[in-house]
Order: C-alpha cells, then structure tokens, then sequence
C-alpha cells in the first residue's frame, strides 16, 4: 500500500462542511473524515464559519448574515469590517499558527467547503493560483451575484458597488483564472431544496469553467439533498481527491 508522509494539510471550511449557521463542530462531529485522512496523512483544520461574539448590533438578527454567515469576504462596511475578516482569516492568519505550532508542509495546502463554505474554498483557490494543490466544494454557492443569498451577505459586507463583489464571486473569478492548472470536484445532490430554489447555480460556473478548459468533475447525485448524510456519503472520494495532488511527490510504494 501507499507510504504518506504526515503533515500536509487540508484546510477547510468547517472541516468541508461550513455552510449557513453552521459551526466548525458540525463537521467534527458528523462528516467522517477522521478514518480516511489518517489514511493519507492529511491534517484537516476546521475554522469556524464567522466571528462570534463581536456584539456589533444586528450580528445575530439574522440566520443568513452576521453570527454563522461570514461568506468568506473582507468586509469593507461598517459595523462589520474590523471583525468580518473571514478570507483574510482562512488565507493568511489560520495557515500561519497551524504551521507555527504543527509539523505541516506549507507548501502543500488544498481547501475544500459545503454549501457557504463551498463558495469560500473556491474563491481562496481561484483568487491564489498555486497556493493551493486542490479544490472540493459539496453543494457551493457558485455565483452569489446572482442569487439572494449572495445578494444580501456582500450588500451588507462590501456595499452596494457591485463591482466590488466580483472579487468573491467563483463564476467571475474563473473567468480571469489562468495557471496553473487547478483540479475542481464538485458534488450536488439533485434533491437540494437549495438547487431549484437557484441559490447555488452550479450551471454558471460550469459553463465559464468549460469555456476557460479549467478541469471541473461535476458529479449530480441523485436522491441526495443539502444535509450532512450527503457529506458523509462522498467524503471519502474529497478526501482521496486532495491526497492525489497533497501526497503526489512523496508517496512510495511498497
């Protein structure tokens, strides 16, 4: 079998699972990935989906924005810019202390995320060409621009310019993507209440990324919907995703 050098992290949001209100225990306690990232030696880092306990008035009035709902951007609107630095936090500040205080290779990162989180790990990988060796996403927010959710979280957090909201939109973003190569999986269950309610817009995507010849396996599976026995079904084939591009110059065989 495969000999894996330990140490390489997967960052991801929620541990892959960090979508709307969630909390980095959702994907503790439910995903299962423990088992098969031994296999491979992967460390995964599971942040937390935004800020808490800020006391910024209206953080908590809402499910779909504040506490639970940081979608990943630099705020740049008061009350929320101070706090509401949640790409700055996954791409700069938490990759810092886990290799500070970790026997991690730094130079081997990939980031994978659910739902919210899915639209996070996408735009990190695409707005970071090389930074990351991989990219997962179940069922993500593809092109918040276009639907409501993504409509109010960058409104509030980035203004009413949208030209400003480009920087954390994927569909956009991979318009512009160039080298080097970067390898998406993306999973979406087919019953997704959040599919035909057109908040996720898979479609989008694909078709920039086709158009580009960025390399997107899109896998619709049917009878699944947003929940966490979704996740728990496909974690093995993210996991196994990551650890291709991850353990590629180091493993051996024996």
């Amino acid at each position: 079998m495969p000999v894996q050098r330990s140490g390489d992290v997967v960052i991801s949001f929620h541990g892959l699972s960090a979508g709307l209100t969630c909390t980095e225990q959702n994907f503790i306690t439910k995903a299962g990935s423990q088992l098969v990232a031994a296999v491979h030696g992967i460390i995964i880092v599971a942040p937390d989906t935004s800020p808490r306990g800020c006391n910024i008035e209206g953080e908590d009035e809402s499910w779909d924005f504040g506490t639970g709902a940081g979608f990943y951007v630099n705020a740049t609107q008061e009350p929320w810019r101070t706090n509401y630095r949640m790409y700055a936090y996954v791409t700069e500040e938490l990759p810092k202390l886990i290799n500070a205080n970790f026997p991690t290779d730094p130079e081997r990162m990939s980031i994978s995320g659910h739902s919210m989180g899915g639209h996070g790990a996408l735009i990190c990988a695409l707005k970071n060409p090389g930074k990351y060796k991989a990219v997962s996403a179940f069922a993500p927010i593809c092109n918040p621009m276009q639907c409501p959710w993504g409509q109010k979280a960058f409104s509030g957090y980035l203004g009413s310019d949208r030209s400003t909201w480009e920087a954390y939109d994927a569909t956009v973003l991979a318009a512009s993507y160039s080298e080097p190569q970067l390898d998406i999986l993306i999973d979406q269950g087919q019953d997704d209440q959040f599919l035909s309610a057109s908040q996720l817009l898979p479609d989008n995507l694909i078709a920039v990324c086709s158009e580009k010849k960025i390399p997107v396996v899109f896998r619709l599976q049917p009878g699944y919907d947003h929940s966490y026995f979704f996740i728990y079904s496909f974690m093995n084939d993210h996991i196994k995703h990551h650890a291709k591009y991850l353990n590629a110059a180091t493993a051996t065989t024996v």
